[in-house]
């Protein structure tokens, strides 16, 4: 399994995730940290986000692993679905919480820091000093590089064909629950599976039904849902 965390997030996001499914389930479980996102994301480019998994993703195939399951949060949902369309080998797709509308809204005018910086439930869901901390890393350019990257790459659902299970907290005040919508309309797959999570917001892997959500992702991969739409 290889996990692409999301927009100003980290490997920390999913570590409880990858640590489980390591544990129970005897997967290879592989992470990376987007560039930039170790540091400052002043220079980086949506271009260089996108390569870097699609270079994990090429050292898989190439090491033999030919069934790769394929897990991407907020942004890294949007990129794990591009390589979804793209390479084979992905025989199945999670997406936590796909920021294909973000905050609402795909509007360029869009003060995205400060919506994000004056959300109260953002701000309960990671802590203050979690905020302050993501925002050190960026500059107003690399919103921008993030809506491109959204942009370039919002049509890709509809390339999808490998059973794809969709998590969307009720809660989320980041990537609104009609982008899950919108990717569950869209695919291919004859497999499809969307669930709400009620009362978790974008945090879905250290939420207060994180437990829960371990259990859905390990059943997805292991069994597989009947598709259809469900709220728990």
């Amino acid at each position: 399994m290889l996990i692409i965390h999301g927009f100003l997030g980290g490997t920390y996001d999913e570590e409880e995730l990858a640590n489980y499914l390591e544990l129970d389930n005897n997967l290879d479980v592989y992470r990376f940290t987007l560039p930039g996102h170790e540091r400052n994301l002043s220079k980086v480019k949506y271009r260089e986000w996108v390569d870097k998994s699609e270079e994990y993703i090429k050292r898989l195939i190439k090491n033999n692993y030919s069934d790769i399951y394929l897990l991407g949060h907020s942004m890294g949902g949007v990129i794990a679905t591009y390589l979804a369309s793209k390479y084979h080998q992905v025989k199945k797709l999670v997406l936590a919480a796909p920021a294909y509308n973000y905050l609402g809204t795909v509007d360029d005018n869009v003060d995205l820091k400060k919506t994000i910086v004056s959300s109260s439930n953002i701000i309960k869901t990671y802590g203050k000093d979690e905020i302050i901390s993501r925002f050190l890393k960026m500059n107003s350019a690399m919103i921008f590089e993030f809506m491109d990257l959204v942009k370039k790459y919002y049509d890709y659902p509809c390339e999808i064909t490998c059973p794809i299970l969709i998590l969307q907290g009720n809660n989320d005040d980041v990537a609104k629950p009609s982008s899950s919508r919108y990717v569950y309309d869209t695919v291919k797959s004859k497999k499809k599976t969307l669930i709400f999570l009620d009362g978790v917001t974008h945090d879905l892997f250290r939420s207060k039904k994180d437990a829960l959500v371990f259990k859905i992702v390990d059943k997805f991969l292991n069994y597989g849902y009947r598709s259809g739409i469900y709220y728990l």
